[in-house]
């Protein structure tokens, strides 16, 4: 028994919008979203050419030291920008001061490198805020003290000159233990000091320490004395080198034959294994049983045809041919038994229901047919699964009217 069905064109609904009515209800976000990406291009055109970092010459953001190296360039001091350490290295001489921004960053072979570089090179290198061990390596004879000083405003209570000219100034920050012979111990904030001078063994080259960096800022530069304290510390040779390391420095590679775990920072593996713990209690929380289902009543009527074809649309949308054709199969089985005198509880077992129903219709008792019919194999696309819900509606209605 085969019949044969056209799929009919179904009607727009609520569950499938037309094009005009998605372009209606997305055109906003479209336009904001078109809107913001035309502000990001300009923008970005704009300050293409614009310089940001902390502590960068070039920048003139806040925390950036473009004001000072103005000065300095109006004052015959030229400033140069390097980011490599041989570029700094080989920078270093008698008329440059070498300003290295921010020497934390720096591996133990740069600063080592660095050092051997300064040492002898009779010209000045100004350390900005270095703290534990960098310090001790740039600047032997200078160890970092533990405790920070929070003291905003200083007065220099040392003999440098320059410091005695600046007179107080916003220093504080790294304060330091010195042991180096000749050192000039500046602006001390609970007996120890924040600014360091410290002359070389050998020739008029010096190494200037400093606890912080706001003297260099350029919305710190005007107050107090830090105007002329940086002047004056940066100014004393007629170049002045600013280094930024850089990350991406050849010399910052250092890792040599070390593996890949080598390479992971130290505690990796509590903190894994932490997450795994954390990602199982999760997983044990959001499967625990919460009780059996409590029935609550819709707020509102929804029509079977509605449930019908939301159902249907989900089925078609993840090609699940296999489920619709079982839950088609399963419902006529259910509604076939009564009529056959099978009980619903056996409407399901063929060796129950296929002779009842071979019986019950004499004409058509082909019981391989009825059992490919309703005990068959899912269909193999959208074609066959129409078919195959056709072929069970003519059963039904046969067996009703026999």
């Amino acid at each position: 028994m085969t019949t044969e069905a056209t799929l009919p064109t179904l009607p727009a609904t609520s569950a499938s919008p037309s094009a005009r009515q998605v372009w209606t209800r997305t055109r906003g976000v479209v336009l904001a979203g078109v809107i913001l990406l035309v502000a990001a291009v300009v923008i970005a055109a704009i300050s293409s050419d614009a310089r940001h970092g902390r502590l960068d010459p070039r920048s003139a953001d806040t925390n950036g030291s473009r004001a000072v190296a103005e000065l300095l360039n109006d004052r015959g001091v030229s400033t140069r920008v390097v980011t490599t350490l041989s570029k700094a290295r080989a920078a270093a001489g008698p008329d440059t001061t070498l300003l290295v921004a921010v020497p934390d960053l720096l591996t133990d072979d740069q600063q080592d490198g660095l050092r051997a570089a300064i040492e002898d090179s009779g010209g000045r290198t100004v350390l900005v805020a270095p703290d534990i061990p960098s310090v001790s390596t740039l600047a032997p004879g200078v160890t970092a003290d533990s405790a920070l000083s929070f003291d905003s405003t200083l007065a220099p209570r040392c003999d440098l000159s320059a410091a005695r000219r600046a007179g107080t100034a916003e220093m504080g920050g790294i304060r330091f233990h010195v042991t180096a012979r000749g050192a000039d111990s500046c602006y001390p904030s609970d007996g120890l000091p924040t600014l360091l001078r410290i002359p070389a063994a050998e020739g008029n080259g010096d190494t200037v320490v400093l606890g912080a960096p706001d003297i260099l800022y350029n919305d710190r530069l005007v107050e107090q004395g830090n105007a002329s304290l940086a002047l004056q510390l940066l100014g004393s040779r007629p170049h002045l080198v600013w280094y930024l390391p850089s990350l991406s420095d050849d010399s910052a590679t250092d890792a040599g034959d070390r593996s890949f775990v080598d390479l992971l920072p130290s505690g990796w593996l509590w903190g894994t294994l932490q997450l795994f713990i954390a990602a199982a209690l999760a997983a044990l929380w959001r499967a625990r049983r919460l009780g059996p289902l409590v029935p609550e009543k819709l707020p509102v009527a929804i029509r079977a045809s509605e449930t019908v074809e939301g159902r249907a649309r989900l089925y078609r949308k993840a090609n699940a041919r296999d489920r619709a054709a079982a839950a088609l199969r399963s419902t006529t089985r259910t509604r076939l038994a009564p009529l056959v005198g099978v009980p619903v509880s056996r409407a399901h077992a063929p060796e129950a229901l296929l002779p009842a129903l071979s019986a019950h219709l004499r004409d058509h008792g082909d019981g391989q047919a009825l059992h490919t019919l309703l005990f068959g194999p899912p269909p193999g696309d959208d074609a066959a699964l129409i078919t195959l819900a056709d072929q069970l509606d003519a059963l039904e209605r046969e067996v009703r009217r026999s």
